[in-house]
């Protein structure tokens, strides 16, 4: 065999080793909303399929579908509407996986405080993180209570849902997880009470979704990592408390939790 022989089947090896690389940017800082992506990436699911998975938190919770139009990342955590809304616009992307299948988003309130039915945010301020879809399902709350959003004034709280809540900078935030923000303002002593978009004239939705860019929708890599997805969902479901100590202690020692 010869030298450049043997170089081109060295080449080739590495070329076949090499793991696929794929930027992931998060909805918002890592929460157990990510814990399939998160068990999957510890207990090896994607080095098995040879993927390596960078899992970026966004500086702003609206830009990850838009940074993945332009080019800039591989894959988005998202949300149904916004996709829809989105794609109206024009931004070229197409959803191919989904990691939460129920509705998580609310409109939520101080469990004490002067808000006790929908009704009573005329007048008062709603804060908000992301913006455009978040509108439009508090537009169709309201409207069932015979208000519109003329009636409130919108607040961009960004990622401080539940600290604008309990400070009284605003008196309601719709965005908040019924599975976080809820259990947040439990532990600061400041409990808050739920208003459901799908009770509320909103139909069903998958919460969070991934999306990609057109033009890599048909990219290999992405089937591979929804199994490791698939695989990750199934040990969290066969073990829950192993699952939340293994992501416990990752979040400590690899993320800033907020």
């Amino acid at each position: 065999m010869g030298l450049f022989t043997l170089i081109l089947l060295l080449a080739a090896s590495q070329t076949v080793s090499a793991a696929d690389k794929l930027t992931d940017l998060l909805d918002w800082f890592v929460n157990p909303d990510h814990a399939q992506l998160v068990i999957a990436d510890e207990l090896g699911y994607f080095a098995d399929e040879n993927l390596e998975v960078e899992m970026i938190e966004p500086a702003d919770p609206s830009l990850p579908p838009k940074l993945v139009a332009a080019g800039k990342a591989d894959i988005a955590v998202s949300y149904q509407p916004q996709l829809h809304a989105q794609v109206d616009q024009g931004l070229p992307l197409t959803r191919f996986g989904t990691l939460i299948s129920t509705p998580l988003n609310s409109l939520v309130v101080l469990q004490d405080g002067p808000i006790k039915s929908i009704a009573d945010l005329k007048g008062r301020k709603v804060g908000f993180s992301v913006g455009g879809f978040e509108e439009v399902l508090l537009g169709t709350m309201l409207d069932t209570h015979g208000l519109s959003l003329d009636d409130v004034e919108l607040v961009n709280v960004n990622f401080s849902l539940s600290p604008s809540l309990i400070t009284g900078q605003v008196s309601a935030v719709i965005g908040a997880f019924r599975n976080f923000e809820l259990n947040q303002m439990d532990i600061e002593g400041k409990p808050g009470k739920a208003f459901y978009p799908e009770e509320e004239g909103v139909p069903s939705f998958d919460e969070l979704i991934l999306v990609t860019k057109n033009d890599r929708s048909s990219n290999t890599s992405l089937g591979r990592f929804l199994n490791d997805i698939e695989k990750a969902t199934t040990y969290i479901f066969n073990h829950p408390e192993e699952s939340w100590e293994l992501f416990k202690t990752v979040t400590k020692t690899r993320w800033t939790m907020n």
